[in-house]
């Protein structure tokens, strides 16, 4: 199974001004992008051809350091990418609240 590069779930420029559109761009389509080609050259005709991405990671610590290294880079990234919201921000609520209330008093710096 070769890999590709997830498309962003947002503008590159989405993010701003926390993290620039230059930078998104460069992370996204040159760093990301080279774990995925990395790992499509590391599994070429070997038995890790045909496994999921889940499959390589839930199975680290019994695969090559290229395999694992760049399978790793790849997953970590996608589940970074999938982490950030353009939408987010604000003051905490529910649980997580709460308990820095009950910590801190306040949100506030």
């Amino acid at each position: 199974m070769a890999f590709t590069l997830p498309p962003l779930p947002y503008a590159h420029d989405a993010l701003e001004p926390y993290i620039d559109t230059l930078t998104m761009q460069i992370h996204h389509g040159k760093h990301h992008q080279a774990y995925v080609d990395n790992l499509n050259k590391a599994i070429t005709g070997t038995e890790h051809e045909n496994k999921t991405l889940e499959q390589l990671v839930a199975n680290a610590g019994k695969i090559s350091p290229a395999v694992r290294n760049n399978g790793g880079g790849h997953w970590n990234h996608s589940f970074f990418w999938e982490s950030l919201d353009e939408k987010a921000g604000g003051p905490p609520a529910g649980k997580l609240a709460e308990a820095i209330h009950a910590a801190f008093g306040t949100f506030e710096v």
